[in-house]
């Protein structure tokens, strides 16, 4: 069974991957290693090591790999480039929040074989359909199992590989099946005989159960019965005759039963593994959302401190930061700009001894990146610590380097009464910064102002920056360069005070930031007149300045009010970024997503606290019956070690809605569990619930290790019959870990 096709075999790039070829190493100007790469035979797998080290090497999979960029394309590169040319160096850049790998090879052909070759794996690995996919998966469990490499496994080798696989069974199961898939009775499997092996072990008995009870012959679904499926069990209402026929086209292997209209056991187990099977409403991956309001009627993913890989007092400052936030979807992204020493502004955390990077630089790299995956606005959110002098370069900077993409004057000549759409905003770059007067009156030329938003609260333990010696010294009142102000339009930075004051004199364009203590008492205190200030204005929330590891704060208690830009540290994973991917997941990731209606009307008088006081207001029941668990990921790589998985379902919204129920723990099964446990929630405000699969390893000793999570929001769930496929701690997905659950959701009366 040749897994890879002739594709890859074939391939003139591939076949020098294969031959392997001694590459350099870099980390930075100094450190530059030599290290031998090849890829091994799976066609998947990048195997290296040091040429003189001893055993020790290193793997990862070509599926790990984003992108690979050619020349000069990293700050590690760019740093060496006098030394090696454009020609000779590439960077892999890996899905989620691992690090870079920059490498210069010997010749610019065998630079150019590995660039090639690589993107035509990924691109391979891209397109695999489920089945091929699932293939792969077991042709590499073959290889790793089997030692000797005779192409053969041997029982001994096979209860080997179920403890690999996180499958504890007892020696007699585990010889039966074996001998079953043993169909030569020579004592050991070959490739096929192990795909056999494979599919016994990894049977769906819950999954037959369901289609046996749809099934009228046990064998087949006709398409009356699956029409059936959709409209019981799956609530599709009206869809199902329409749906049925697609889903025995699309998933369907067998072609007599597609002649049939029927479809077979395999085509409905493969259409429940799929992503139209996943507890995720297809419709709302895509775009789907009005684009054309005020930009206050839309929560939007926001960064803090973009600049940083680490935390906030020694960490590395990296371009790198940037690229990372804005391929997750962010659409605010955040600058701490200072003077330098050389007239050029650098951006760094303050008075700390994180380093530093040339701010043109982050504005080049903005120019680069901003609308690779969203087309909708960005929004840079600057922290003006410079003097008049640097604040023209930056001022200049931005002008020379954005061009058009910067937006500098209104779209029409009227004083604007809300703010512009996305939609409007295409493709542009916002600059949120202090403004000398309006966009109603042009001022004088120069206008004493407080110094920056988050220095003015430097006097209490939140202020965004760590406490400094010489806050003092600094004098209080700062100048704003003209040329710097004129570039702010739609986002003039302005001090809070208080929600009345706002009431009567703000304008839309005007936006404050609060801490994120600040912002809970508000919305504590004064939930409703936050969220119908949040119908005009921006609000920006940021994290304690005590978060010097870069930790994060909730942002769901902030969305509760309406709070559109609530910057999260992204390089740090964790539940809180969870939330964040899990609502920005929705609406083709495009990082806008549009606040329920309750939040956009002016007049509004929602609360949060008070969820049933609002009109319309109409609670759900969730029920989620929690059936089995599919090759979870091992937590512990040591030998022999086997988890005891629970899954806990968590509820995020307004404080009523805060909940969580879960199973109980499987003893050592990480391969196949089954819980068959119903969970029960009511929610109040479906429009704002986040759902959060979280399944861990059950430790009664310690705390339990965190093995895979899936978050979505409430109004994206489909009910029914449907897998869950699970994402590492850093929001990537672990093919094919999932689990299998039935959810129903209705009228809570």
């Amino acid at each position: 069974m040749d897994s890879e096709g002739s594709l890859t075999q074939d391939d003139p790039h591939v076949k020098v991957m294969m031959t392997g070829s001694t590459l350099r190493k870099v980390k930075s100007r100094m450190w530059k290693r030599q290290r031998h790469f090849r890829l091994l035979e799976d066609g998947l797998t990048i195997w290296y090591k040091s040429r003189w080290a001893g055993k020790g090497h290193s793997t990862f999979s070509v599926t790990e790999v984003e992108a690979v960029r050619e020349g000069h394309q990293s700050e590690v590169l760019l740093s060496i480039a006098q030394e090696f040319p454009a020609e000779l160096c590439f960077t892999l850049v890996f899905h989620g929040r691992q690090g870079n790998l920059d490498l210069v090879a010997d010749s610019p052909e065998e630079a150019q074989a590995w660039i090639q070759g690589v993107r035509k794996l990924i691109h391979k690995a891209q397109t695999m359909d489920e089945k091929e996919r699932l293939d792969q998966w077991v042709l590499d469990w073959f290889q790793k199992a089997d030692k000797n490499k005779d192409g053969k496994m041997n029982f001994k080798e096979v209860r080997k590989l179920l403890k690999m696989m996180n499958v504890e069974m007892n020696e007699d199961h585990a010889l039966h099946l074996f001998t079953m898939a043993d169909k030569s009775e020579s004592g050991s499997l070959e490739i096929e005989e192990f795909v056999q092996f494979y599919k016994m072990l990894t049977q769906r008995d819950e999954i037959w159960k369901v289609f046996q009870d749809y099934s009228g012959d046990g064998e087949k679904l006709m398409l009356e019965e699956l029409e059936n499926f959709l409209t019981i069990a799956q609530q599709e209402g009206e869809q199902s005759a329409q749906h049925a026929p697609e889903l025995i086209e699309r998933y369907e292997p067998s072609e007599t039963a597609k002649k049939q209209g029927a479809m077979s056991f395999d085509g409905f187990q493969m259409y429940l593994c799929s992503q139209e099977g996943s507890i995720f409403k297809p419709e709302h991956r895509e775009l789907h959302q009005d684009m054309s309001q005020p930009l206050s009627h839309y929560f939007i993913s926001s960064s803090h401190n973009t600049y940083l890989l680490e935390d906030q007092l020694r960490g590395h400052s990296s371009l790198e930061a940037y690229i990372q936030a804005l391929k997750r979807g962010c659409r605010c992204v955040e600058v701490d700009c200072w003077d330098g020493n050389d007239g050029e502004p650098i951006v760094y955390h303050g008075h700390t001894l994180t380093s530093k990077i040339l701010f043109r630089d982050i504005i080049s790299t903005l120019k680069e990146y901003a609308f690779k995956v969203s087309d909708f606005p960005v929004i840079l959110s600057l922290e003006n610590h410079c003097g008049v002098e640097q604040q023209t370069v930056m001022a200049q900077h931005l002008s020379q380097i954005l061009g058009d993409t910067l937006l500098t004057t209104q779209l029409d000549e009227q004083v604007p009464q809300e703010l512009p759409s996305p939609q409007e905003l295409k493709g542009k770059i916002l600059l949120k910064a202090k403004k000398i007067g309006g966009l109603e009156e042009c001022l004088d030329d120069t206008l004493t102002d407080e110094v920056s938003d988050e220095e003015e609260i430097a006097n209490n333990d939140d202020s965004e920056d760590p406490p400094a010696e010489n806050h003092n010294a600094k004098t209080s009142k700062s100048k704003l360069s003209r040329e710097l102000s004129d570039l702010v339009v739609y986002c003039k930075s302005v001090h809070f005070h208080g929600f009345e004051h706002a009431r009567l004199h703000a304008k839309c364009y005007e936006m404050s930031s609060f801490s994120e203590s600040k912002a809970k008492r508000l919305a504590k205190e004064a939930g409703a007149d936050f969220v119908q200030y949040n119908t005009r204005q921006l609000s920006r929330i940021y994290p304690s300045g005590l978060r010097t590891d870069s930790s994060n704060y909730n942002p769901q208690e902030m969305w509760n009010v309406g709070c559109q830009i609530v910057a999260l540290n992204f390089q740090t994973a964790g539940l809180e970024m969870d939330l964040n991917d899990g609502l920005f997941r929705q609406n083709g990731c495009c990082g806008y997503v549009l606040k329920p209606d309750f939040m956009r009307d002016g007049n509004t008088q929602f609360s949060p606290e008070k969820p049933e006081e609002r009109q319309g207001y109409k609670p759900l029941r969730l029920s989620i019956q929690v059936i089995s668990g599919q090759q979870l990921p091992k937590v512990n790589q040591k030998e022999g070690s086997i988890v005891d998985p629970l899954v806990r379902v968590e509820i995020y919204g307004v404080p009523q809605d805060q909940n969580k129920e879960e199973t109980s723990h499987i003893n050592n099964n990480g391969f196949n569990p089954v819980w068959n446990e119903s969970l029960n929630f009511v929610i109040h405000t479906p429009e704002l619930a986040l759902v959060r699969f979280v399944v861990e390893d059950y430790d009664k000793a310690s705390r339990n290790d965190f093995m895979g999570q899936f978050t979505l929001p409430f109004t994206c769930i489909q009910a029914g019959y449907r897998h869950i496929h699970l994402l590492s701690k850093d929001g990537t997905p672990i093919p094919p870990s999932s689990l299998f659950v039935n959810i129903s959701i209705s009228e809570f009366t």
